[in-house]
């Protein structure tokens, strides 16, 4: 392992992060309904429940994300979100993954890392 390693988790956070919030605030601006009429349309149930959850996960959870505040119960939440829309929106369609896939990768790789030394959550861990 060299000197830069454990810096490696705040590059993925402000990655990953990053385009989560860019679809988070989207989402947000078009509004819950807009959002769970999407959803209702991949014939999800509880699409309203569904639709808050995606747009707090990709707002409120990329910031804590870029931060680095809860970042493995965040991304374990973008990798769960991401897995479900290349199963449940992209394939039955027939569409490509990159996107998601690298966005999946990158949340699953945060869960394992974790915050990383470059974080808000530095200030709150015991010991130091």
């Amino acid at each position: 392992m060299n000197s830069l390693t454990p810096y490696a988790a705040f590059f993925m956070r402000l990655a990953v992060g990053g385009v989560f919030l860019s679809h988070g605030i989207e989402k947000f601006q078009r509004g819950v309904p807009a959002v769970a009429a999407n959803l209702h349309g991949l014939h999800l149930p509880f699409a309203s429940i569904l639709a808050v959850y995606l747009i707090a996960v990709e707002t409120v959870g990329a910031v804590c994300v870029m931060i680095g505040f809860y970042t493995r119960i965040w991304a374990a939440a973008m990798a769960v979100n991401m897995a479900a829309a290349i199963v449940l929106a992209i394939m039955p369609r027939g569409g490509t993954f990159e996107l998601e896939g690298l966005l999946f990768a990158g949340a699953v790789t945060l869960v394992a890392l974790g915050d990383g030394p470059l974080s808000v959550a530095v200030r709150f861990k015991k010991g130091d």
